[in-house]
């Protein structure tokens, strides 16, 4: 009797969390399943079941296709930049934890995550202008001429991944500072009398034993890295002042149709493939580190 008591109590004191988060989340994303399946605009009343049509369409979309492939580069670029440098960045102010000066730098490289994301594209923006750029002023140091950074495809997407990285790298430090914080000292000290240096206790000590915490870090940033947005805005803007447009995401992708073009059932279809482009990566993610677990 007292257990099904407490079990009830457990269940009264979670049910506003639930409801909050099924309100926040579970019901949006099902009204988005929903209108993925209509023809779905603004301006028409009627609102007709035309079944997987949308996705259809989406197959012979060559923006979506554009949109989709930069998204991805964007993402497994920020991904591949800010796990290896987080990881290193963390491992030297953790060995620096006696310094004085240790508070300091986990607050400076902290701060980019935290700064409002349009004043830091536009700080960013600044940094790569053609003209006026401090970035083009310091490569003519070394005879390098002046780059286009924001008006070439190409070099747009990589100006995207640096903003991204940048911005990702301090939530991702102290993630694994807080891992090595809970490493076990005897490990390292056992691999010191036995003759480990500090480099080779790291690649066979502390990398392994934070693979938790790289999945996390990992599964966290790619979720955030392929939903993209504000940072293309602000620092991909054509020629003429057009938002976003030398660089084309999913995200904008999915704004221009459903308040520009008016279709709101298209842009829903594009928000799902996405969800399941990222519940899938996430999946393969935790696979890999379950076989990995199971081969040891």
């Amino acid at each position: 009797m007292l257990k099904r008591r407490r079990l009830l109590f457990s269940l009264l004191a979670i049910l506003p969390v639930i409801a909050i988060f099924a309100f926040v989340r579970v019901y949006p994303i099902s009204e988005i399943l929903r209108l993925s399946l209509h023809k779905w605009d603004i301006l028409s009343k009627k609102k007709p079941f035309i079944g997987l049509r949308n996705f259809q369409e989406l197959l012979g979309d060559r923006l979506f296709h554009e949109a989709l492939f930069n998204t991805s580069i964007i993402a497994f670029g920020v991904l591949l930049i800010t796990i290896p440098l987080s990881l290193v960045i963390a491992a030297l102010i953790f060995h620096r934890t006696r310094s004085r000066f240790a508070a300091f730098y986990e607050t400076a490289v902290f701060i980019p995550h935290v700064v409002s994301l349009v004043p830091a594209a536009m700080a960013w923006k600044w940094i790569f202008d053609a003209r006026l750029g401090p970035l083009n002023a310091f490569l003519s140091i070394f005879g390098v001429k002046p780059m286009s950074w924001l008006f070439d495809p190409v070099l747009s997407i990589i100006c995207v991944i640096v903003l991204c990285s940048w911005q990702a790298l301090g939530f991702a430090v102290l993630i694994y500072l807080v891992g090595f914080k809970s490493l076990p000292v005897s490990v390292y000290e056992a691999a010191k009398l036995d003759g480990a240096s500090g480099r080779q206790s790291f690649w066979h000590l502390s990398v392994p034993m934070l693979k938790p915490i790289t999945l996390y870090v990992s599964v966290v940033t790619l979720v955030s890295a392929f939903n993209v947005y504000a940072q293309v805005y602000v620092l991909a803007s054509d020629a003429q002042g057009a938002p976003g447009r030398q660089v084309r995401v999913l995200v904008l992708d999915m704004l221009e149709n459903s308040f520009r073009n008016y279709r709101v059932g298209y842009a829903a279809s594009e928000a799902v493939v996405l969800l399941a482009i990222v519940l899938l990566l996430t999946f393969v993610q935790f696979s890999l580190l379950r076989e990995k677990r199971a081969a040891r």
